[in-house]
């Protein structure tokens, strides 16, 4: 399937958003750590829409990871904790 943002962006464009979205998003080893921080979840939200975005994402789910870092943002929305802890 051909990009239809194929000349839109260039190769350093898709490799910084890849860098950045692996360096802000959430895994096993800083989870405990930043899953309240709206900071850093509207962050990583952000970071997805973006990435999503350049690289010719469904609209919808770009809309929605948007609107839910908003949420984060005015604390709407909270992390609500492990349930095996």
């Amino acid at each position: 399937m051909l990009k239809k943002n194929k000349f839109l962006w260039s190769e350093k464009v898709y490799l910084l958003t890849k860098q950045l979205h692996k360096e802000i998003s959430l895994d096993n080893h800083n989870w405990h750590k930043f899953r309240r921080n709206k900071q850093r979840r509207s962050a990583e939200l952000i970071i997805s829409a973006i990435s999503q975005l350049i690289n010719d994402g469904d609209e919808k789910e770009i809309e929605d990871l948007l609107n839910q870092a908003i949420l984060w943002i005015k604390e709407e929305i909270k992390d609500t904790g492990c349930q095996n802890h």
